[in-house]
């Protein structure tokens, strides 16, 4: 067993850390709305623009087919806001981070 950085995308090796976390936080958030509507996998995916695999395979995390762009346009036609912020870094960090919370 060897102990994680507390990175789970960094730790497995992913070239983009930070954006695996927010495709993963998003896909989370999609789930989360086609649950809250009561939707089959069908209608979600009809009101998304995908065919019905490719919402199974979001659901089931395998998000290497989609792009940030395109799982924030999935929230958004499942009747949520998305709303992006950006602003300075405070002086401790170097680097800017990506957050992504839900409302």
């Amino acid at each position: 067993m060897t102990r994680g950085g507390g990175k789970v995308y960094a730790d497995l090796g992913f070239a983009h850390p930070a954006e695996e976390l927010a495709k993963a936080q998003l896909a989370m958030m999609i789930d989360d709305a086609i649950r809250q509507r009561g939707l089959t996998q069908w209608a979600a995916a009809a009101l998304m623009g995908l065919d019905q695999p490719k919402v199974s395979y979001l659901l089931l995390g395998r998000l290497g087919g989609f792009s940030t762009q395109r799982l924030l346009e999935c929230l958004t036609a499942l009747g949520r806001d998305v709303e992006i912020v950006v602003r300075p870094a405070p002086r401790s960090r170097k680097r800017g981070r990506m957050h992504i919370a839900a409302a």
